[in-house]
């Protein structure tokens, strides 16, 4: 479980409501009208603004910004630079038992490719282009939750807009301006809660964990290239710390 995610989704929730209990009533932040017309419209744009079956996808793509288990590119290094010892001394096809016990399917494949012999031209060609179909899977969840969390405000301010129409129109009555008043303002505070506590900052989880796992992928690619060339395990070591930060290189590296 992704702790910065739940503790900042606790938080953001926790702090809303601490000022709600603060203020008095949390009772009077309740209207059924002001969140069937967020709930309900965001909901409803989103169904036509994409299939149905990219807005069911979401769930499950939502589950990487709570739930994620990815390698880190120092501990990837260190594990290629090991491949590439075994590789050196026993040959490449010692790789193949190595790489099955691996839990990571992008870097089975990558080495079975390079163990079946596949040219290093076609075994780029193959690992981009399924990097690029990746990246566009992942960006379409991505957008609907954007998406979402650009109707959500849209049908906070309908909803104002509703609420404000119901007061004036109740201006003779004193005891329905509440009800009009109330929808006018909670409509555009659950629009903005959702939006800014869960969509935009959901959307923008999903884009750093894909930009993470882009890397990694990256360097899978890169090592196995370099493996498959008959590289100083040395050698690869250096070219995959290029694509971290210096002051990470220190924990890719190998003991000698």
């Amino acid at each position: 479980m992704d702790i910065a995610t739940v503790i900042g989704l606790v938080a953001g929730i926790g702090l809303v409501v601490t000022a709600i209990l603060l203020g008095g009533s949390p009772g009077v932040f309740f209207d059924v009208a002001s969140i069937l017309i967020v709930c309900g419209g965001t909901i409803a744009s989103t169904l036509i603004n994409y299939p149905l079956s990219d807005v069911l996808s979401v769930m499950s793509t939502l589950r990487n910004a709570f739930f994620h288990k990815a390698a880190t590119p120092e501990v990837l290094i260190k594990k290629l630079v090991g491949f590439a010892v075994i590789a050196r001394r026993e040959g490449i096809l010692a790789l193949e038992s190595h790489a099955k016990d691996d839990e990571d399917e992008f870097l089975q494949m990558s080495v079975q490719l390079a163990i079946d012999g596949t040219a290093p031209e076609l075994i780029k060609d193959i690992l981009t282009t399924e990097l690029a179909f990746m990246e566009d899977r992942h960006a379409l969840g991505q957008s609907v939750l954007t998406a979402m969390g650009t109707f959500a405000p849209a049908f906070g301010m309908i909803g104002t807009l509703i609420g404000l129409v119901q007061m004036l129109t109740s201006l003779n009555d004193p005891s329905q301006i509440g009800g009009g008043m109330a929808v006018a303002l909670l409509t555009t505070l659950y629009g903005a809660l959702l939006a800014n506590v869960f969509f935009l900052p959901a959307a923008g989880k999903l884009k750093v964990r894909t930009s993470n796992e882009l890397l990694v992928k990256e360097v899978i690619i890169e090592g196995i290239l370099s493996i498959q060339s008959g590289d100083n395990p040395r050698i690869v070591e250096q070219k995959l710390k290029s694509f971290i930060a210096p002051a990470l290189r220190a924990q890719a590296t190998t003991s000698k």
